[in-house]
């Protein structure tokens, strides 16, 4: 009873979140699209900054040389900037720390990311950290990031997170093995390329994983009750590109027009999910992240086809819809059969990308705290089609445990 009280209670809290939402000024970025676009962005950043950037990267990256062609560039354009390197998976309060100490050192005005999520999400929190004058901890949660951020612009080289086109970022405390989000339309970057030439050399694993991170957002942005008729539009579109090229961007990583449409797919696939919200894989996939440190992509990945079954009764039609637009089931089909084609096509995805269906380090005396922090997470913040109680989670993620 209480469970049922407390359903129909989030659904018109989400109601309202909705209509809050469509209010909001998404300022979205400025985008330059296709091989060879960064050079059109550093050209951007050169009209607009007077000032010095700072650089906002990995250091495996420069070590492989990602980054040359992108500093060349920014030599000849007369561009000031220091490289700030140290980014790691998951941020921490304390990197972002050390980030800001990079900036006050380089008298920075404006960063460049260049990187996956990690590093975007990581150059967000610093221009945060920066614009508020206190630390990103004390700004978690919606709307909180109160003078916005410095001008962040971004260069992705994965084509999974879509941070370029989002208004969160992610802070992890791994003192309570927890990753906490800040949630704010002040958190959209000025502009942004999407540079297949810089994706060209990135693992097949990580292709895979990445891409399948970007799927996660278009399907749950299209399952989410605060879908608008246009991230429908959106989420179609980039999970239509992920079937159709993630396959071919694993197996043919040189292939440029493959790396082309992923990346504009994740862009699309960010913008959707934006405005109508993830779900439960997201939040578990977050826990397991956050206390087992697996990548966030194949964390993702591995929760989906479990999500979807559980979600299917609320969802049907919906999925039944994209399975039909993706050409994963005909039109003539059922949507009990079309929602079910859509289930297994993820899990012959994963198969082939060597994604487990098993969650290795999962501890079952964890499972009860997992369940418990994903529905919290879950709980005022995603529009999620079906709610899941303490004791359907905690089911749900043992689906995981190694066998």
């Amino acid at each position: 009873m209480l469970f049922t009280l407390e359903k129909i209670a989030l659904r018109l809290y989400m109601a309202g979140l909705k209509a809050t939402t469509a209010l909001l000024p998404f300022h979205w970025p400025k985008v330059y699209q296709g091989p060879g676009s960064s050079r059109q962005l550093l050209h951007h950043i050169q009209q607009q900054e007077s000032g010095s950037l700072l650089l906002i990267t990995d250091a495996s990256l420069r070590q492989l040389g990602v980054l040359d062609t992108i500093l060349t560039q920014l030599d000849s354009l007369s561009i000031n900037y220091q490289v700030f390197d140290q980014i790691t998976p998951d941020p921490t309060n304390e990197l972002i720390e050390a980030g800001y100490q990079a900036l006050q050192a380089a008298d920075a005005s404006a960063l460049l990311a260049i990187g996956g999520g990690s590093v975007i999400d990581a150059a967000k929190l610093i221009g945060a950290r920066a614009k508020n004058q206190k630390s990103v901890l004390k700004m978690t949660g919606l709307l909180r990031v109160w003078r916005g951020m410095l001008p962040v612009y971004v260069i992705p080289t994965t084509a999974g997170t879509g941070s370029e086109a989002t208004i969160a970022a992610i802070v992890s405390d791994p003192v309570q093995q927890r990753k906490l989000p800040l949630i704010d339309v002040r958190l959209l970057p000025k502009a942004a390329a999407l540079d297949a030439h810089l994706m060209l050399g990135l693992p097949a694993s990580i292709t895979a994983s990445t891409g399948m991170d970007a799927l996660t957002h278009a399907i749950e942005a299209y399952l989410s009750r605060n879908a608008t008729r246009q991230t429908d539009q959106q989420a179609l579109m980039a999970a239509q590109s992920i079937f159709r090229y993630l396959p071919i961007a694993f197996a043919e990583g040189q292939d440029i027009e493959a790396r082309q449409q992923m990346a504009n797919a994740a862009h699309l696939a960010g913008k959707a999910f934006t405005v109508a919200g993830v779900g439960y894989i997201h939040a578990i996939a977050h826990n397991f992240g956050a206390r087992y440190h697996v990548p966030h992509g194949l964390a993702n990945a591995m929760v989906m086809p479990y999500l979807l079954e559980f979600s299917k009764p609320a969802c049907q039609s919906r999925m039944a819809a994209l399975a039909r637009h993706c050409d994963i089931a005909s039109a003539s089909s059922s949507d009990a059969t079309a929602a079910d084609a859509l289930i297994e096509r993820i899990r012959a995805m994963n198969k082939r990308f060597q994604i487990p269906d098993r969650l290795k380090s999962l501890q079952p005396a964890d499972i009860p705290a997992i369940a418990k922090a994903a529905r919290a997470e879950a709980r005022f913040t995603y529009a999620v089609p079906r709610y899941l109680s303490q004791h359907q989670a905690e089911q749900l993620i043992r689906q995981l445990l190694p066998g």
